[in-house]
């Protein structure tokens, strides 16, 4: 099983395993990465990206950034589809190995991870994979009692630091773990399964909430960009048909060819019928029933958002506690229905074996999932390639790093068009190549809508610059590089300015280093438990 979601994840991202970069949407990767105060989560900008850009820095000192990007979304997707399989074995033992083809093929070839693919949603896809591992792991506390308990506590933290890379992911696994928790069995409590996942949860979560309570940068509300994060209906389907199809994304160009049109009807009726024809064994497994439960939530939920008296209700939350402007994508949350699908679908086999053998079963159903989202395969439809960036580049990182003085950078915007990266829009890569902070403001434009960012003080320097200020007054604002971006080519100017480092850098690499410590600590112990089990 492993070998074959392994091939699938492989089929998925084939083309960006050519030497070159991942340069996609929110997708940055480059030759290197450093700590800088961004890295940290201590700049002006919410603390999207921690630990995900911290992690990065660190490894791409030794491995080439690129690399580890790329190894870390093969990984994701390997583990979605191997990670389903072996919860489906737990729930739906009886489904056997053909169950578990098709609980694979679900988990990975599915329109969230083509969405998300394209979106630029590397790291999300990272904690995407770890969702059916906790679940797992907690299944399997509240089923067996008398067995040790620190194994199982050091695999649930090492898969919930790993979904930690970034906030949501962390909070994807925390919400199924708890979930998981209420399951009936004669292991450990339930009060205890639970405290132990939210208590895992609350450590590997440390680099954000502290980065997030030092740098103050959740005080300005995200509640504009409510609307335009909304989930989006598909062709012919509608929000909720499109998000329970596992679709709807909320940037309509972040979406295959396939699901643009009314072939999506299509798409969505074999991957819902297959859910469906398990539905009836699994809700008799006591173990899948809250996954299921959760799979409805997962949907309606995001649903509702999308609706005016939801959109309505998600401004003023986000206005009142600007903290929570992580939920406004109400799309990705969707990723929590795919263990409870996945282990209907497995249990599809269960249902049809007394008219067709389980393996011809799993083959028609993996198959129609395949072939009704096709450009899934190599890189979804050719889009996410490996990219190559100009000479030039490196060079301009090599003189900023050499004096690391805060960067200004024309055009201004957080988004870029190269022509050498494909016809999408992609994050600047420079935040993430230098030592130095590079001042932006974070705003989006969606649909001709503003929604705008966190970065005050870059915002201040972004005027100076439209009202064309002198190298001076741009000194005097701290601005120590002006770079000029323009297609190819790059004009690095030495303005001499400079900013004060942030504080609390001490104080950030050490909830770094803890949510490190997690992650390694939680792999030894799994490696030990493995190594001290008896052979059979």
């Amino acid at each position: 099983m492993p070998a074959y979601a392994l091939a699938l994840a492989v089929l998925v991202i084939a083309p960006l395993l050519a030497p070159g970069y991942l340069l996609l949407r929110d997708a940055v990767s480059t030759p290197r990465s450093y700590l800088s105060d961004a890295a940290l989560g201590l700049s002006d900008a919410a603390p999207r990206a921690l630990p995900q850009d911290f992690a990065v820095a660190v490894v791409s000192q030794v491995v080439d950034g690129g690399i580890v990007v790329k190894a870390l979304l093969v990984a994701g997707l390997w583990l979605a589809g191997w990670g389903c399989a072996r919860l489906a074995a737990v729930v739906v033992p009886d489904a056997g190995m053909p169950g578990q083809f098709v609980a694979a093929t679900l988990a990975i070839w599915n329109p969230y991870v083509a969405e998300r693919l394209l979106q630029g949603h590397w790291s999300l896809l990272v904690g995407y994979g770890c969702l059916p591992w906790v679940a797992a792991t907690v299944l399997q506390l509240r089923l067996v009692g008398d067995a040790p308990l620190w194994p199982r506590v050091c695999a649930l933290a090492l898969w919930t630091a790993l979904a930690g890379l970034t906030p949501t992911g962390l909070m994807l696994a925390a919400t199924v773990a708890v979930v998981c928790s209420v399951t009936p069995g004669s292991g450990r409590p339930r009060g205890v399964c639970a405290g132990i996942a939210l208590g895992l949860a609350v450590v590997a979560a440390l680099p954000w909430l502290v980065a997030a309570g030092v740098s103050q940068s959740l005080s300005s509300s995200q509640a504009e960009g409510v609307r335009a994060f909304a989930a989006r209906a598909e062709p012919g389907l509608g929000t909720l048909g499109s998000l329970a199809s596992l679709g709807g994304i909320w940037n309509g160009e972040a979406v295959p060819a396939s699901r643009t049109t009314l072939f999506v009807v299509v798409a969505a009726v074999v991957l819902l019928g297959v859910v469906a024809v398990g539905v009836p064994v699994a809700m008799r497994r006591p173990l899948a029933v809250p996954l299921l439960v959760l799979a409805v939530v997962a949907v309606v939920v995001p649903a509702a958002m999308a609706t005016a008296p939801g959109l309505a209700v998600v401004e003023s939350a986000v206005r009142a506690f600007p903290g929570i402007g992580v939920v406004r994508d109400g799309q990705k949350w969707v990723a929590l229905a795919v263990p409870g699908y996945t282990v209907a679908a497995a249990a599809a086999v269960v249902t049809l074996r007394r008219w067709l053998p389980a393996f011809v079963t799993a083959t028609v159903c993996s198959l129609a999932l395949i072939a009704t989202l096709p450009d899934l395969a190599w890189g979804v439809g050719g889009k996410v390639v490996a990219v190559h960036y100009p000479p030039g580049w490196a060079a301009a990182a090599a003189a900023i790093n050499a004096d690391p003085r805060p960067v200004a950078v024309l055009p201004t915007g957080s988004m870029r068009h190269f022509p050498w990266a494909g016809d999408a829009p992609v994050l600047d890569p420079l935040p993430r190549w230098v030592r130095a902070e590079v001042l932006t403001t974070g705003d989006l434009v969606i649909s001709g809508r503003l929604v705008p960012g966190e970065g005050g003080r870059a915002r201040s320097v972004e005027g100076l610059l439209t009202a064309g200020a002198d190298p001076h007054e741009l000194a005097r604002a701290g601005v120590g590089w002006l770079l000029v971006q323009s297609g190819d080519d790059l004009s690095l100017t030495r303005i001499g300015g400079d900013y004060p480092a942030a504080a609390h850098r001490g104080l950030m690499l050490t909830v770094h280093w803890v949510w490190v410590a997690m992650l390694a600590g939680g792999l030894a112990g799994m490696v030990v438990a493995r190594a001290r089990r008896p052979v059979k």
